[in-house]
């Protein structure tokens, strides 16, 4: 079984979709273009919370209406062909940013991944805690977003990584040594390799999905990788103590296939 590919108007709304995140400065899941979306102040909880998020502006009706959202349960995975999501990560400075919803780097020019014969650059990474996704009904403590984006096509690639507790990771000692304890930027960029935040085994979950915030466009291809990476205890609540809750709610599949990968 091979993935299908995007279809035309899906692949027109993407582009449209990903042109107003570049705008927010960022290009994050966690936030659409600021100057289109400053009027409606959404959140994780009360009147700004994911349940109220498709009536706090017309920008973000997806979110009530679409039938493709994210996050999921992945459940009843179907073995499939799929080819291997090839990385191509290098290390450099990423300007480390709390943006008010989690924290999140915005990466420099190099890194990218290759999908299906496409080129898409890694823009940013971002984590949840506890976990968006869940596999058979259960969430991780926390999960990490890379976001791509080929620049041809307009389209996003998301690489999804569980993060359970474990040994230390040196990549999140440095990105939490840096991160703002209030909305802002680091002052100075901070050196990540974002190759140290993959799992060894490149076997991996594939769906077709959404942003997990508002404007909730579907227009995400996400490749949720099966194996978890390990962070301590200290660092999972050191996260936390800035960001307990920041997941949303799992969305139903509405006759979507979540499609699995073999492993080595």
């Amino acid at each position: 079984m091979t993935f299908p590919p995007l279809a035309p108007p899906l692949a027109r709304r993407l582009a449209l979709a990903t042109s107003a995140l570049a705008l927010s400065g960022v290009l994050s899941l966690a936030a659409a273009g600021a100057s289109e979306h400053d009027h409606a102040h959404w959140g994780y909880a009360g009147a700004g919370g994911p349940a109220e998020w498709g009536r706090l502006s017309t920008d973000f009706a997806a979110c009530e209406a679409g039938r493709a959202q994210s996050p999921v349960d992945i459940v009843h995975p179907v073995p499939a062909t799929l080819g291997p999501v090839a990385v191509h990560y290098q290390a450099g400075p990423m300007q480390v940013v709390n943006n008010g919803h989690t924290i999140q780097a915005n990466a420099a020019p190099g890194s990218f991944i290759e999908l299906e014969g496409g080129r898409y650059d890694l823009v940013q990474f971002h984590f949840h805690h506890p976990s968006e996704h869940a596999v058979d009904g259960k969430r991780a403590p926390m999960e990490l977003h890379l976001v791509h984006r080929n620049a041809a096509t307009g389209e996003l690639a998301v690489l999804g990584v569980m993060i359970v507790p474990g040994a230390a990771s040196p990549v999140l000692d440095a990105v939490w040594a840096a991160m703002p304890a209030q909305e802002g930027t680091a002052p100075a960029p901070v050196a990540v390799d974002p190759a140290g935040l993959l799992p060894a085994d490149p076997a991996y979950f594939r769906y077709e999905g959404s942003l997990t915030t508002p404007p909730c466009s579907e227009v995400v291809h996400w490749i949720t990788y099966k194996q978890p990476v390990t962070a301590s205890d200290a660092q999972i609540g050191q996260f936390a103590a800035l960001y307990d809750d920041n997941a949303r709610p799992l969305q139903p599949l509405n006759r979507r296939f979540i499609l699995e990968s073999a492993g080595r």
